[in-house]
């Protein structure tokens, strides 16, 4: 292992539940949907024993899918508990009037498997790549040093267990099964910076960066368990 390299050790790894979704643009509906994220959601689930925190972001690129929702947890285990299933399994109406408004959802349960620079920022830039193609000491350098940039303080990666990534029954149906893919988040406190670290870092995996591929959020708000 790189001397830059910092792994997070086997049994502190951390697990994040994943949303990234789309909801009726009507501003009545719409309304309804973030106060349901607001009020009940994110109290459910940070309710839970063993999620950390969660926090709401809003896309700042005009792309489809604006909302995404992130909950960390103290590993990965705690999707496997039964206080997370009974949450999973028995939900409120208003939540079941809010997944009917869903469209377009991407849900990804996953561990954290890689870190570089702390804390978090009140922006955030994401792509989606192979696990393959972030495993490399190159690719590692780089992400260590886009953490160091101004205006950027992380890059983690979270790896999708497809086994735990049940698609929501949406508007649309069932949302798009989790492949076996990584979720690469890069924060920090300006927009421009976090964006531009990200389409470094796709383009070091191989990946393309377009208005498709490379997507930026505003942070909304963030809850901490109690």
């Amino acid at each position: 292992m790189s001397q830059a390299e910092t792994l997070t050790p086997a049994s502190t790894k951390a697990g994040q539940l994943c949303i990234w979704t789309d909801t009726d643009s009507d501003s009545h509906a719409e309304a309804d949907f973030n106060a349901w994220y607001d009020r009940e959601h994110m109290q459910e689930r940070v309710a839970i024993p063993g999620f950390r925190f969660a926090r709401r972001f809003l896309a700042n690129d005009g792309g489809a899918r604006r909302y995404l929702a992130l909950y960390v947890t103290a590993s990965l285990d705690v999707f496997h508990s039964d206080a997370y299933r009974q949450a999973f399994t028995v939900q409120t109406d208003w939540s079941m009037r809010s997944f009917a408004r869903m469209s377009n959802t991407q849900r990804r349960v996953g561990e954290q498997s890689f870190e570089a620079g702390a804390g978090e920022g009140g922006h955030a830039a994401i792509f989606i790549a192979p696990p393959g193609a972030l495993q490399n000491a190159a690719w590692r350098e780089a992400a260590h040093a886009a953490a160091r940039t101004p205006g950027v303080h992380a890059v983690r990666v979270f790896i999708t267990d497809a086994s735990l990534s049940a698609p929501l029954a949406t508007r649309d149906g069932a949302a798009s099964a989790a492949p076996q893919d990584a979720l690469v988040i890069v924060e920090g406190s300006s927009n421009a910076a976090a964006r531009a670290a990200a389409a470094q870092l796709a383009t070091l995996a191989d990946i393309e960066p377009n208005a498709d591929t490379v997507r930026s959020f505003d942070m909304l708000w963030r809850l901490a368990a109690a």
